[in-house]
């Protein structure tokens, strides 16, 4: 199954399916692909499920390049916000496992999940913070490049 079908068959963002990066609108320049053409779409993620869990920490973004999925947070890389973006990878993978089985087929088996930082980074490398985002795997980047 492609992405374009994963998508249609996930009933939180069926109709929520973009042409290549455009579901990341402003933040698409954060990603960097060697081969533009093997992008196979995007999702706005957080845009698309807000009403249905308003409360929740939504993540933001997924992408299909090279007929596999990887999902983007954009979020700002400081101390404070490490607990939230580590609340969003736990509603992410939840929601994946409950609610987008067929997406959750297709992801990248080796490295799904990317927290792009919005802004500085600014999470001391002696922090207990940066310990957890080391061994979660999800370190803050600025950009996102895929070969």
């Amino acid at each position: 199954m492609n992405f374009k079908e994963a998508v249609k068959r996930t009933p939180d963002i069926k109709h929520c399916f973009q042409q290549e990066l455009k579901g990341l609108g402003d933040n698409s320049g954060k990603i960097i692909l060697s081969d533009k053409k093997k992008c196979g779409g995007s999702v706005n993620i957080d845009e698309c499920v807000t009403k249905k869990y308003p409360q929740s920490n939504r993540w933001d973004y997924c992408f299909c390049y090279k007929e596999v999925v990887y999902f983007v947070e954009v979020h700002p890389a400081n101390t404070h916000e490490v607990s939230v973006v580590l609340k969003k990878l736990q509603w992410l993978k939840d929601w994946l496992n409950t609610q987008a089985p067929e997406l959750n087929k297709i992801k990248s088996k080796k490295a799904p999940y990317y927290w792009i930082q919005s802004g500085k980074f600014n999470i001391p490398k002696t922090s207990r913070q940066y310990r957890v985002v080391s061994q979660v795997g999800i370190k803050p980047i600025t950009k996102l490049e895929l070969p």
